[in-house]
């Protein structure tokens, strides 16, 4: 039976050729062609790369897995509870993680703005369906950091099949594998950034502030500056790249823009420059994939007051022009910025609400059904509008 599953399993690396392109992402990293043998480690064995560019997981649980406080599917079982509060406040409660699934029959589900929290839980539940029905195609690459008769395994690239995997063997249904993964096994010596790198900008696109760490990591080991080997990896680290650039080290710089997507020189500097962030707005930033055009103007203010405007960006999706504007307005006192005034039909809308009596209160509502033409949907709409109206009021 185990056979069986193994080969139902696995199958679709069968058509997989021995020149992939992101196993020779680095010239002087190359992987033999006897390297590229598949072997199939169990998951206990394999540890996800704590300096990852990518957060695929949220920050809190980032760093109480890799503090080694949680154990994967204790790391997922809480990053699902999360998510099922969020939904809750946000009228989108579900029991099971496949009530997350999308729904291709459902008009209205293309118009809900889903948190960053809902969409990460419900891309991975999508990829660990696909590995459950089709098979893993890819496999992961790992680092070999056994030492002694230990075996442990880091992950070079594919982490997010990693954390697919352990949700699907945990928390979905119909999982008839053995608990092992696929990966190309590479000697501790032949570890690569550069490879990672050209996973991760290849394959599912990094945000900004992930861009930037990856920026950072290429910088720093062209540098002989690498991550230290256990434990979170904090800010700090990505940072030290500010103090370095590449006029001694131009043989890397090629290497260095492919690996990143072959970005020009000029856009290495931009997202390299994000790394000069507040702690709180790099993680907000990241949480929501903003733009790094929308975050550059924010270089130019006192650091203390990043995280105040990245929370204006999300709240009020500011454009990228009216972010440069508000990081440029003078102010009376040189630390202070200047507060984003929301629109003016938000504000006609503010004051209607505040200063309405009960019966202009009825008439809003009673606009609102015209309009909808669905009690229910202006329920669910008001509910919504509610769970926000708290959120942010938390927050402030």
């Amino acid at each position: 039976m185990a056979n069986n599953k193994r080969k139902i399993n696995t199958s679709p690396l069968d058509s997989i050729g021995l020149d992939m392109d992101f196993l020779t992402a680095d010239p002087a990293e190359r992987l033999d062609d006897d390297s590229l043998k598949i072997h199939y480690l169990s998951a206990q064995l394999i540890r996800p790369d704590a300096a990852q560019p990518r957060r695929v997981l949220p920050e809190r649980i980032y760093w109480e897995f890799h503090g080694e406080r949680l154990t994967p599917a204790q790391a997922l079982r809480e990053f699902i509870q999360d998510v099922q509060i969020i939904a809750r406040q946000k009228g989108r409660p579900f029991n099971t993680i496949l009530d997350l699934l999308p729904n291709p029959d459902s008009e209205e589900e293309e118009t809900v703005n889903f948190t960053p929290e809902e969409t990460l839980l419900r891309d991975l539940i999508n990829l660990a369906v696909t590995i459950r029905d089709d098979g893993q195609v890819n496999p992961l690459t790992v680092v070999d950091c056994s030492q002694g008769v230990t075996q442990l395994f880091r992950i070079e690239t594919g982490e997010r099949r990693y954390w697919a995997t352990w949700l699907l063997m945990d928390f979905l249904p119909g999982y008839q594998g053995d608990g092992t993964i696929p990966c190309i096994i590479v000697p501790a010596k032949r570890a690569s950034v550069f490879r990672q790198a050209k996973e991760n900008t290849s394959r599912t696109g990094l945000n900004a502030i992930a861009m930037a760490r990856q920026a950072a990591l290429l910088i720093l080991a062209v540098h002989g500056i690498h991550p230290p080997e256990n434990g979170p990896i904090n800010n700090d680290f990505y940072r030290q790249a500010l103090e370095h650039d590449l006029r001694g080290k131009r043989e890397f710089t090629a290497d260095i823009l492919a690996a990143m997507g072959g970005i020009h020189k000029v856009r290495l500097r931009q997202y390299k420059a994000l790394l000069g962030l507040s702690d709180e707005a790099t993680e907000m930033a990241d949480r929501h994939a903003i733009d790094e055009g929308k975050l550059r103007p924010l270089l130019s203010v006192p650091s203390e007051h990043h995280a105040e405007i990245v929370r204006q960006i999300v709240d009020f999706k500011l454009t990228t022009n009216q972010v440069r504007e508000m990081c440029s307005q003078p102010s009376d006192n040189n630390d202070d910025v200047q507060p984003y005034k929301p629109p003016r039909y938000a504000v006609k809308f503010a004051k209607s609400v505040l200063k309405g009596d009960s019966a202009e209160m009825r008439a809003f509502i009673e606009a609102l059904v015209f309009e909808e033409d669905n009690p229910e949907v202006v329920k669910v709409r008001l509910k919504q509008f509610l769970a926000v109206t708290e959120e942010y009021l938390t927050d402030l």
